[in-house]
């Protein structure tokens, strides 16, 4: 109990700091067409429901069970006025989770962003709009000589649960234990937060996770964590992530579409920069752009 509390109190300080972030965004006109487009119930509804599954900074910032700030909410917002239709926010654990409750219509999509690979386009499709890479947070010094994927055997390593770095990590530890090397100890979490104040509080030699959160989190430690493992491949090839949708539906294409808009307006690159998180744009949105080399 008292580590969920440490772990909400160190979200919750995230949050405040994100009102740093400053940025004009534009305001988007409804686009009609857009709107038609829109499945019959959603435009019945005049709403649609976006999951994630708990606070991703910058992208996404929980503040409450239906709210939320950082990059995706600022998009979601930008999407919504464009569709005109409301999005509303959901969280449940995990992105099991998440992807369950698209699955079974309980939700309309998830804005994310959420990583894109081949599996999981067998059952649903992405509206990528980022690219992103994996790298390690550790302790300021890096006690643990933690520079890449290979430096991992023996070591705790943090990731979130059932995402794509836990993959990667469990297929190490199986190269460690096959080359007679100790395995990796892997340390599964649901959110980010709880992974970060693992390292911090060092019960886990570093946190495998999308960089462009981990650069967040170390800004926010007060010198406490650095980053390693950059400029490495470790473990994967071109990350590409976004929104999920359900598999060959209809809102899908009216997504992508939707996103076309707000990259070609300015839109989608200032909300881009306010966030920095220019390193992480794309040149414009992509339909199920993972095509195997993701990892």
């Amino acid at each position: 109990m008292k580590m969920k509390a440490t772990a909400i109190a160190l979200a919750m300080g995230l949050i405040a700091s994100s009102a740093q972030a400053t940025g004009s965004i534009p305001v988007q006109n409804v686009d009609p067409a857009l709107h038609d487009r829109l499945p019959a119930d959603i435009k019945q509804a005049g709403k649609m429901i976006s999951v994630n599954n708990g606070s991703f900074p910058p992208y996404e910032i929980v503040e409450g069970p239906t709210s939320m700030s950082g990059a995706s909410a600022d998009l979601t917002e930008a999407l919504a006025q464009l569709l005109g239709i409301k999005i509303e926010h959901a969280t449940v654990s995990g992105l099991s989770g998440v992807l369950a409750g698209i699955k079974s219509g309980r939700y309309q999509l998830a804005i994310g962003p959420i990583g894109d690979y081949p599996d999981r386009q067998q059952k649903n499709d992405f509206i990528d709009y980022v690219q992103e890479f994996v790298v390690f947070a550790v302790q300021k010094g890096n006690p643990a000589h933690i520079n890449g994927l290979e430096d991992t055997c023996g070591k705790r390593i943090a990731v979130m649960a059932a995402g794509s770095a836990e993959q990667v990590i469990r297929k190490q530890s199986q190269v460690c234990t096959d080359a007679g090397k100790p395995a990796v100890t892997v340390q599964s979490f649901t959110d980010q937060p709880s992974s970060i104040l693992a390292v911090r509080s060092k019960r886990s030699d570093a946190f495998f996770s999308s960089q462009a959160p981990l650069v967040y989190f170390v800004q926010q430690a007060h010198g406490q964590l650095e980053l390693t493992g950059q400029g490495k491949k470790n473990g994967f090839g071109d990350i590409f992530q976004g929104t999920v949708v359900p598999k060959d539906s209809a809102l899908g294409k009216v997504v992508l579409d939707g996103y076309n808009v707000l990259f070609a307006n300015g839109t989608y690159a200032a909300i881009m920069k306010k966030w920095q998180l220019d390193g992480n744009t794309i040149p414009q949105p992509g339909f199920n752009l993972a095509k195997g080399t993701g990892k």
